[in-house]
Parts: C-alpha cells; sequence; structure tokens
C-alpha cells in the first residue's frame, strides 16, 4: 500500500496525492472508481468542499475483534444537510452480538440475521463516499473498521481523509494552554463526548448510538464549530487527519 506523504506545508497530509497513488495501484473495480474520485486539495475552502458525515455502530471497540452492525451517512455542506439523500443500513455481522451490543444500538439478533452483508452495500456505500470528504466523530472508529471490512471482502483496503469533530474538540479542551492548566489544578477533563461537545453549542439533544442520527448529529456539528471557531474560507489541510 502506497505511504501517506506529507505535504511541506505545515505537515499537511497529501491525501489527493495519495487517492491517486491508490487508484493506480488497486484492482478490484469498486476501488479503482472509489479512489479515482479523489477528495478536494488542501488548500480547497471548508465551505465549498462537498462533505458526508458518516457513522458506524460496532460490536466493539476493536477492529480486530468486533463488527460492524449498521451505517449512517448524510451528505452536507456548511449552507446544506442533504437529508433527502441520507443512507442507512443494517448489516450482518461476522461476530455473534453480544448482550451489552443489543442494549447499546437496540439492534436485536433477529434483525441482523435478515440483514445482508457488509459486501452487498458496497457499491451504494463507496458511490455515496467517493469524491466526498467524510466527516466522523471519533476517526479511531469509522477508519479503521470500514478499512478493515473492506480488506476481508475486496482483499484490499481503503483508507480516506477525514475531518474529526471530536479532534476538532480536543484541540480546544484537551491541547490548549488553559486545558494543560486545568489538568495541573487537578480539574477533570472536558467531556468531547459527541453529545456533551453538541451541548456546548447549544445544538438539540437527540437519541445516540443510532448510525444515522450520529451522522446527522456529526453533520451539524461541524457545521456549528466552523461558525464558532473557524471560516468557510478555512483550508480543508487544517482541519483533515
Amino acid at each position: 500500500m502506497p505511504a501517506l506523504r506529507l505535504s511541506s506545508k505545515r505537515s499537511v497530509p497529501d491525501w489527493p496525492g495519495y487517492l491517486a497513488q491508490r487508484a493506480a495501484s488497486v484492482s478490484h473495480p469498486l476501488l479503482v472508481r472509489y479512489f479515482a474520485a479523489g477528495c478536494p486539495a488542501a488548500d480547497t475552502p471548508i465551505g465549498e468542499a462537498p462533505l458526508v458525515a458518516l457513522d458506524l455502530e460496532t460490536t466493539g471497540m476493536d477492529e480486530r475483534r468486533h463488527a460492524i452492525v449498521s451505517v449512517g451517512l448524510v451528505p452536507f455542506t456548511l449552507s446544506r444537510i442533504r437529508l433527502a439523500e441520507r443512507r442507512y443500513w443494517v448489516v450482518r455481522p461476522s461476530r455473534p452480538l453480544s448482550n451489552k451490543s443489543v442494549t447499546l444500538h437496540h439492534i436485536t439478533h433477529s434483525e441482523v440475521a435478515e440483514a445482508p452483508d457488509l459486501e452487498t452495500i458496497l457499491p451504494e456505500l463507496l458511490g455515496a463516499l467517493a469524491g466526498r470528504l467524510v466527516v466522523v466523530h471519533f476517526r479511531h472508529i469509522e477508519r479503521p473498521f470500514l478499512e478493515a471490512a473492506v480488506k476481508v471482502r475486496l482483499g484490499e483496503g481503503v483508507r480516506f481523509p477525514v475531518i474529526d469533530t471530536m479532534s476538532l474538540e480536543a484541540r480546544r479542551h484537551r491541547l490548549s494552554l488553559w486545558s494543560r492548566f486545568r489538568r495541573w489544578m487537578g480539574r477533570p477533563p472536558v467531556s468531547i463526548r459527541l453529545h456533551d461537545s453538541r451541548v456546548r453549542y447549544g445544538l438539540p439533544a437527540y437519541q445516540g448510538h443510532h448510525a444515522l442520527v450520529d451522522a446527522l448529529a456529526t453533520a451539524e456539528l461541524l457545521q456549528a464549530q466552523i461558525a464558532t471557531h473557524y471560516a468557510p474560507q478555512t483550508p480543508l489541510g487544517e482541519l483533515w487527519s
């Protein structure tokens, strides 16, 4: 797999170059089409970028031992959320559901028994992601789980740039000098979970742990973060991971 290089400016990942390399090296037609669609350049203003909020609900936190049970996505821009283009799937996990998973996601054994395998929805899922910049809340779930699941089914993985709304909150509430001073004073860290982050921006409370609802919540959170702390002219390279 080609390495992800860093450009000379502020060590910005060269995601367009990486995707172009992958398009030339992968063999599966679905992945060729996905990577060939590329992504916006690092200097593209966030206000001009096509975005898609993605959320995966899984049976656990480790992609090596757990599996995806549902996928939700919502295309959007800074000015508009395209709910008419939303997508939601329940998929059959490769590992059995635990009682804890059923309680958390409210997806039952009978639902997943009748659900398709992730491979069945990959054409539509990758088509909805292609050419758009993916927005997630905690990239260490969506990116590794999708990478592992695609690799098992297609023989090659799929890695992609993301804007992580949790990471943007961490910059302000976990990595800043003020947050370090709070820790030095023995104060508890500010929560950067999706619900608590939304509360700080006055966004309404949604029922969590539903892939489509959490995707919508993530899209709204990014809109609020940009409006409060950044600007539509902010280049993607300052925001993506």
